[in-house]
């Protein structure tokens, strides 16, 4: 049963340095795709350069919500960078009042500067939020981001904000978190999402699943994130599989 894994960093140095490796053990996992999000516009052209070199990897364009200090996209950058083909999203983007506190309000104009590009381009957004839920919400309406489409990425919100998000045209992705035995929550929220709204992930290199957790994660362990949302959920996990790949294809026009 193939597998997309819809959000992974590969092109960070513990994973491109043995990419071998990290691509062969997605075929033995049968992951299909992956989507190598970028994180700031430095980093980007190695991010295309993995897109280009394998046919079964895509790639974004954005500047995480974390990174302080970098080039500050605008939206007429990241429309000229996102017309290239392997390029099929906009992010990562969002919010994360977790990692930075003082005075975000250059977060809140970066997140706004990246809807409006996806609504330009018409491509989705991959969105972060941490403990910003809220604003998150907030700016999404206000820049009608219903427009982009898109995933809420690595989801550890409450059903109120997946519901939400669902409102406006958005899917769900879940990440090894989702295994972890602590998760309570998160595990309910998995068994409420719609499956024709739902995605799963790694956000590799980090947050590896059970059994793998506190090791270096990788695209191929994302069929442990399905198969545990399959035992949630009381379903084979050949489903989970099928629906989010169809998902992934069907939200990235692929």
């Amino acid at each position: 049963m193939p597998f997309v894994d819809s959000h992974c960093h590969i092109n960070f140095p513990e994973l491109v340095a043995d990419i071998d490796a990290v691509l062969a053990r997605m075929r033995e996992n049968e992951v299909v795709n992956a989507l190598c999000i970028s994180v700031n516009l430095a980093d980007f052209p190695q991010v295309l350069r993995l897109a280009e070199q394998y046919p079964h990897i895509y790639a974004t364009v954005g500047v995480h919500p974390d990174y302080e200090d970098v080039e500050e996209p605008s939206v007429a950058r990241l429309v000229e960078l996102a017309q290239h083909p392997k390029i099929i999203g906009i992010g990562e983007t969002g919010l994360d009042y977790y990692r930075l506190t003082g005075e975000l309000e250059w977060q809140r104009a970066r997140f706004r500067t990246h809807i409006r590009a996806a609504r330009e381009c018409d491509k989705p957004l991959i969105i972060h939020t941490r403990e910003a839920a809220a604003d998150t919400l907030r700016i999404m309406a206000e820049e009608k981001a219903v427009e982009a489409s898109g995933v809420m990425h690595c989801f550890t919100e409450s059903w109120e904000v997946a519901e939400a998000a669902i409102a406006m045209g958005f899917y769900i992705s879940f990440s090894g978190i989702v295994t972890f035995k602590n998760a309570k929550q998160l595990k309910e929220v998995a068994q409420r999402v719609p499956l024709e709204r739902m995605l799963i992930e790694t956000d590799s290199p980090y947050l590896a699943p059970v059994p793998h957790r506190g090791k270096l994660n990788q695209p191929g362990y994302v069929k442990y994130v399905a198969e545990e949302i399959a035992a949630l959920r009381g379903v084979n996990v050949d489903e989970i599989g099928l629906r989010t790949t169809e998902n992934f294809m069907r939200l990235f026009k692929l």
